[in-house]
């Protein structure tokens, strides 16, 4: 699919926001005063300025509202929900311990369950999509978990938690990577299913002349030597860098700053794959390769 960059930074940095906001209501560290307004400016800051970023990458941003009705079936209706309401409760939580110094624990493991949920239902958005079977796995709401919870373990100052979690995310999205290369085969998707067709199937000649809309969002390519030094480079910032700074150098403040600005950009790169990489199914009426794509 084509990659929006929209899209990219909201994953990327609601993520940590959240991830942020989860750590902070488990008490992860219990902060008060000044010291708590620096930790939850970051956190809405990054889980607002994401939000707003998807908001903008909707065709009609002022109907994003209507998406809320639709909470019965829709995992992005559940997002929208789960958002509103973790930062409500966490925003409160907050009050109480930026103005008057006082913990409500109760309210923070609430803001916290509800911060972990949002991060979830939007990896159910995709996860649920059979058309894209690269996201169609249990592997890929196990990615956006724990790149969120090492992402908020660094930026909650928890070094040796995000150290362990760096290490599960990095192993995570390996796992996924395998198994993503296989998904569209294991699908069964081909061109003769997709047209119902008996026999061996083969394209003649393609749909349209020119591109469409479906041409332009459906059926990205990506270089194969391309996605392969981006997935090295997404990996190494991701896991290694962030691991190495924080072990040799400690909990201080310009290691944990870089280590932070490492995790994001890997993730960023690993976000930009996720959706370079993920083959529609209707790509198939277009002559688009099952497996990965060679440009």
């Amino acid at each position: 699919m084509q990659p929006a960059p929209s899209v990219i930074i909201f994953s990327t940095l609601s993520g940590a926001g959240f991830g942020l906001l989860f750590f902070l209501g488990l008490g992860l560290p219990v902060v008060t005063g000044g010291i708590a307004f620096g930790f939850y400016l970051i956190a809405y800051l990054l889980a607002v300025g994401g939000l707003l970023a998807s908001v903008f990458h909707l065709k009609n941003p002022k109907n994003a509202w209507l998406s809320y009705s639709q909470w019965r079936t829709s995992w992005l209706s559940r997002e929208g929900w789960a958002a509103v309401l973790a930062l409500l409760v966490m925003g409160v939580f907050a009050l109480f311990q930026v103005f008057f110094g006082v913990t409500l624990a109760p309210l923070g493991w609430l803001g916290a369950a509800l911060s972990l949920t949002t991060v979830f239902t939007t990896a159910m958005i995709y996860t649920q999509l059979r058309t894209v079977p690269r996201w169609n796995q249990p592997a890929t709401p196990v990615v956006f978990l724990t790149a969120s919870l090492a992402g908020g373990a660094l930026l909650s100052n928890n070094p040796m938690l995000a150290v362990i979690l760096l290490i599960l995310l990095g192993a995570a999205v390996l796992f996924h990577w395998w198994k993503g290369d296989r998904r569209f085969a294991e699908a069964g998707s081909t061109i003769g299913t997709a047209t119902q067709l008996r026999g061996r199937v083969s394209l003649w000649e393609k749909p349209h002349t020119g591109e469409n809309y479906l041409t332009r969002e459906m059926v990205f390519r990506v270089a194969r030597k391309h996605a392969v030094k981006l997935r090295v480079i997404a990996l190494v910032l991701m896991t290694p860098v962030p691991v190495a700074l924080i072990l040799l150098f400690g909990a201080h403040h310009l290691p944990v700053a870089l280590a932070v600005l490492s995790y994001l950009a890997g993730v960023f790169a690993q976000r930009w794959l996720f959706f370079a990489e993920a083959e529609h199914v209707v790509g198939l009426y277009y002559g688009a390769h099952t497996g990965r794509q060679v440009a």
